[in-house]
C-alpha cells in the first residue's frame, strides 16, 4: 500500500546531507569514529530526514537532520542507561536537557558531548522563526524529555504500560509534535493555533505521526524482545490483552492501516481548508502555500518511514553478533555515566 499510494521522494540536497550529517557526528564526539565510518550512513538517518522535510532550505534540513540524528544517539544513552541501571547518570542528563533546551548558549561547552550537540542543534533551531515558534518548541521538547524519564522508570520497575496509556506516552517519547513543529521553520512560516488546532490539519498531523509510531514499533518488536524491552505497542497488546504475539502482531499492523486511511481523508479535508486560506491576501496566500507543503510533507513521512525501517542497520537485529546489543553503540556499562562524554 505504501509503495503504490505513497511515492518516495528525497530532498536533492540527500548525498551532501549524509556526509555533512557525518561529520557534525565526528565534531561533537556523539559517535566513536570508528562507529562513525562503518556504521552511519547504514542507520540512514539522514535519508529520513530527506525523505520528509522536501522544500526546505538547505540549512533547515541540514540543522533537522543533525538534531534528528542526536536524537537516535540520545535514545541510544537512555536505553544502554536503563540496562546498566544508571539511575544518577539518567538524573543527570535529564535536568541538563531540560536546562540546555531554555538556555542552549549556556551548555555549548557541556561536558557531555550528548548535552552540547543538542544545545547546538537547539541555538541553530531556534534561529529559523520567532519566539513564540521556540517556546512551543521547547514546551514540546519539555514534554519529550519527562516521557522519556517516565519510560526510564517504568523499564527499570518491569512496569509494562496498558494499551490506552502506552499509546498517549508513545506521542511523547516518540516526539509527535516536534517533527510536526519542524514542519514549519521547513516551509519558512510559523503556523498560526487557528490551523494548528483545525481538526482536520490535526488528524491529517496525528495520523502521519501515529503511523511512523506503531509502524516504528512493528519492525522493532524483535530488537525490543531481544533486548527486555517493555515500550511496544505490540508488547503492551500481549501483556494487557491476553494476546499472543502474532495476534499482536496482525493487530499493530491493523492500526498501522488505518492510520493510513485516516491520514488520506484528513488529507482531503486540509485541500478545503487550503482553499479558504488563499483568501488573495498578502497573508493568506502565504498562509495556504505553507499548510499545502505540510500536508505535502506529511504524506512524504509515510514513505521516509516505511523506507527507513527497511533499509537502516538500526532494525537489522539478526546480522548483530549480540541480538541485546546494537553493534553501532559504545557499550559503556563497565563505566557509568561515561558514555558520549567527550
Amino acid at each position: 500500500m505504501i509503495e503504490k499510494e505513497f511515492p518516495r521522494q528525497l530532498h536533492p540536497y540527500w548525498p551532501t546531507l549524509q556526509e555533512t550529517t557525518r561529520a557534525w557526528l565526528l565534531k561533537m564526539g556523539l559517535m566513536p569514529a570508528d562507529k562513525v565510518e562503518r556504521y552511519a550512513d547504514g542507520l540512514c538517518y539522514t535519508d529520513l530526514m530527506a525523505g520528509y522535510y522536501l522544500g526546505a532550505p538547505v540549512e533547515v534540513l541540514q540543522a533537522i537532520a543533525d538534531y534528528s540524528a542526536w536524537f537516535f544517539v540520545w535514545d541510544d544513552r537512555h536505553d544502554r542507561d536503563v540496562v546498566h541501571r544508571r539511575d544518577a547518570a539518567w538524573a543527570r542528563l535529564r535536568d541538563c536537557l531540560h536546562a540546555a533546551l531554555d538556555a542552549p548558549w549556556r551548555h555549548l561547552q557541556h561536558e557531555d558531548a550528548l548535552v552540547a550537540a543538542f544545545a547546538d542543534s537547539m541555538i541553530r533551531l531556534y534561529s529559523f522563526l520567532g519566539e513564540s515558534w521556540n517556546a512551543r518548541f521547547a514546551a514540546h521538547f519539555h514534554e519529550v524529555i519527562e516521557a522519556y524519564d517516565s519510560e526510564y522508570r517504568n523499564r527499570t520497575t518491569g512496569r509494562i504500560p496498558a494499551v490506552t496509556e502506552y499509546l498517549e506516552l508513545r506521542r511523547l517519547t516518540f516526539a509527535h509534535w516536534i517533527w510536526l513543529d519542524l514542519l514549519e521553520p521547513a516551509a519558512h512560516h510559523e503556523i498560526p493555533r487557528s490551523v494548528l488546532e483545525n481538526p482536520a490539519y490535526r488528524k491529517a498531523g496525528l495520523a502521519c505521526q501515529d503511523f511512523a509510531a506503531w509502524y516504528n514499533d512493528l519492525c522493532s518488536l524483535p530488537k525490543e524482545l531481544a533486548g527486555d524491552e517493555y515500550h511496544n505497542l505490540g508488547i503492551s497488546l500481549i501483556k494487557h490483552e491476553g494476546m499472543t504475539l502474532e495476534d499482536a502482531v496482525t493487530e499493530v499492523r491493523r492500526r498501522v492501516n488505518g492510520c493510513i486511511s485516516e491520514f488520506l481523508a484528513a488529507e482531503q479535508e486540509v485541500a478545503v481548508l487550503i482553499g479558504e486560506l488563499r483568501d488573495g491576501t498578502w497573508r493568506g496566500e502565504p498562509l495556504a502555500d505553507a499548510v499545502a507543503l505540510n500536508i505535502s510533507n506529511m504524506r512524504n513521512w509515510f514513505s521516509s518511514v516505511y523506507w527507513f525501517h527497511h533499509e537502516s542497520g538500526r532494525y537489522q537485529v539478526d546480522s548483530w553478533a549480540d541480538r541485546s546489543t546494537p553493534p553501532y553503540i559504545s557499550d559503556q556499562g563497565e563505566r557509568p555515566g561515561s558514555a558520549g562524554i567527550r
